[in-house]
């Protein structure tokens, strides 16, 4: 059985998501935003006191509010980093995004161990995610599925009640419009989606209220 925990970090509010099996406390991290020492060891002290052990990073896309941590969780795990290869570029300019955004530099992210793609195999005790290819918001997205306990970690694709940004670098809304039909709507209504922002919902919820989807027909 997989257990989720979700973390709200910096002042973009974006969600990093602890995933791990309840049986072997196998654990990845997705998408870590910490954005100083307060947010890391929040996140720290929560692996350790329920003796997590983290196998992998992960990022769903790279936009800056995703990768704050990445560094701090490679380097303090020591694990394997997964990003998607269409994202790369956001990692490598990092820095001008921050000095765009007024904000203070942090240590550079690091560039990803390995990329992810449709057919990649991670396990976490015997569970093994679906990596589902997703743009539209990014070049690269993805979203993370978990068939055997009908979860999915949407990004920045799909929320509730509203879907991804397409106005910024590398996004395009008929893309994203195309991935949500596509590869999110066809998952069973009952699948919880945990989104980069905000709170939780299903398939199903989002097939019936999110505006959205609803004025496009999508289904």
């Amino acid at each position: 059985m997989i257990k989720v925990k979700k973390f709200t970090f910096s002042s973009f509010l974006e969600n990093t998501y602890l995933i791990w099996d309840e049986s072997s406390k196998e654990t990845m991290i997705v998408d870590p935003g910490c954005y100083d020492s307060y947010e890391e060891k929040e996140l720290e002290g929560f692996i350790s006191s329920n003796k997590l052990v983290v196998r992998y990073l992960v990022n769903t896309h790279c936009h800056i509010d995703h990768i704050f941590g990445c560094r701090f969780v490679k380097e303090n795990y020591k694990v394997p980093y997964y990003a998607p290869e269409n994202d790369l570029p956001l990692i490598e300019q990092f820095d001008k995004q921050i000095e765009f955004l007024g904000m203070e530099l942090k240590i550079n992210p690091p560039l990803p161990d390995h990329y992810i793609s449709e057919d990649l195999k991670l396990k976490l005790g015997k569970t093994e995610p679906v990596f589902l290819f997703t743009p539209g918001h990014t070049p690269g997205e993805y979203c993370i599925y978990f068939p055997e306990d009908k979860i999915c970690l949407t990004g920045d694709v799909l929320f509730q009640s509203s879907v991804g940004r397409a106005d910024l670098w590398g996004g395009n809304y008929d893309t994203l419009l195309q991935s949500i039909k596509t590869k999110l709507l066809s998952l069973p209504d009952e699948t919880v989606i945990y989104s980069g922002h905000g709170d939780e919902s299903t398939i199903g919820e989002e097939k019936k209220y999110n505006p959205f989807l609803a004025e496009m027909n999508m289904w």
